[in-house]
């Protein structure tokens, strides 16, 4: 079976299914108090400069909050993201093992890190999610957790 594992270097994080399939590009952004409308309109203008893959979901990663699309169609224009998701339960306790005070102390590469590892304990996690659990809930209800359960992670070379 083919797959869409193409080089996308313009994207700072590619998670592919289990099949290999290339299911969600991740953005990172230091940026604080981002707006929806914000996080729409920068996305258009990243998807305006490049042929990029069509993928089923997009989500923008910033230290407060996390914007995703979830978009079959894979539509490049400046509609608001699906769901906006408070940052603070997830990066909470890295932050505090860290270190960190507030979200204005992380680095680009920390978040990139932080992140990261979350998502791969979600992908690999041997339990399934919690939907009462409201920081998780997002993942179930987008069905991005039932997409990318048992997939991969790979940080792009030159994002």
């Amino acid at each position: 079976m083919p797959t869409q594992r193409q080089r996308v270097t313009v994207w700072d994080l590619a998670v592919y299914d289990r099949e290999g399939q290339l299911i969600l590009i991740v953005e990172f952004k230091s940026k604080l108090h981002t707006s929806p409308e914000w996080a729409a309109k920068f996305r258009r203008n990243i998807l305006a400069h490049g042929d990029f893959p069509k993928v089923p979901y997009f989500l923008m990663v910033f230290p407060d909050k996390f914007y995703l699309w979830t978009d079959k169609e894979a539509r490049f224009d400046e509609s608001e993201p699906t769901y906006v998701i408070d940052a603070s339960p997830i990066f909470q306790p890295s932050f505090e093992k860290a270190g960190i005070k507030n979200e204005q102390q992380i680095s680009g590469e920390s978040l990139e890190i932080i992140f990261s590892s979350w998502l791969t304990s979600i992908i690999y996690s041997p339990e399934v999610l919690n939907p009462a659990n409201e920081s998780q809930r997002w993942l179930i209800d987008s069905g991005l957790y039932a997409a990318i359960a048992g997939g991969s992670l790979q940080f792009e070379a030159g994002a």
